[in-house]
């Protein structure tokens, strides 16, 4: 994770909404000379420089989409990785056990 040391300089903090699952995920944002700097502290990947403030939201909310899509897609198909490999077959018996014993206990 990139370090943001800020000493005797302020920031401003914005709320993104992330459009998919409605999470809100706090900016910070800085002005500098050429522009503005911002970044979502969470989320390491999501660093942006943009001329105006209202630029760099926007870029801001599109960056965070885009990695938390290959977030998704990156989970999806380990999950499909492990279930091929049959890493879950654990999870299957342990429900089936759980099902009888739920059965039993009506």
């Amino acid at each position: 994770m990139p370090e943001h040391k800020v000493e005797n300089t302020q920031f401003q903090h914005a709320t993104i909404l992330d459009p998919v699952y409605e999470e809100p995920y706090i900016v910070h944002l800085k002005k500098e000379a050429a522009g503005w700097h911002g970044w979502i502290p969470q989320i390491p990947e999501v660093e942006c420089t943009a001329k105006t403030k209202k630029e760099l939201l926007n870029t801001l909310a599109t960056r965070l989409r885009e990695v938390l899509q290959a977030h998704e897609d990156a989970w999806d198909k380990q999950l499909e990785s492990d279930i091929e490999a049959g890493k879950l077959e654990h999870l299957r018996e342990d429900t089936r056990r759980a099902k009888g014993e739920y059965n039993r206990r009506i």
